[in-house]
């Protein structure tokens, strides 16, 4: 159960992490000369991407699965109803993690494709 315990803090490091917003405040790389409005630009880009929740209507889905797999995989391991609850819990939270990692990066994808769409050579 010690390993199970060691996933839960992962996934919610990870959870912790994705909500950040690091996504929405991504900044690319831009190859070539950046104009006058590049700052106003990136400003614009990176609030639209901040649009995007972290955690959306698949977020509930991803910890119903995670939580089905969670359990699951305690009921094969331990054969006991506390540590099957438990199971549920961490899958859960990965499940939650999964989505919110997924979510922060299509922000800094949003922020690549709008600084693309105003004409900068984004690399990467």
């Amino acid at each position: 159960m010690k390993r199970v315990m060691t996933l839960a803090a992962g996934a919610l490091f990870g959870l912790t992490a994705a909500c950040t917003d690091t996504g929405a405040n991504y900044q690319p790389i831009i190859d070539g000369p950046v104009g006058p409005n590049y700052n106003n630009d990136l400003a614009q880009c990176q609030q639209l991407a901040a649009s995007k929740p972290v955690l959306d209507s698949g977020s509930a889905g991803q910890a119903a699965i995670g939580a089905g797999v969670g359990a699951a995989t305690a009921a094969i391991v331990e054969d006991t109803g506390s540590n099957i609850g438990k199971g549920a819990a961490v899958g859960a939270l990965v499940g939650l993690t999964s989505n919110a990692i997924n979510n922060d990066q299509q922000r800094a994808n949003i922020v690549k494709s709008c600084m693309r769409s105003r004409g900068y050579n984004v690399v990467g």
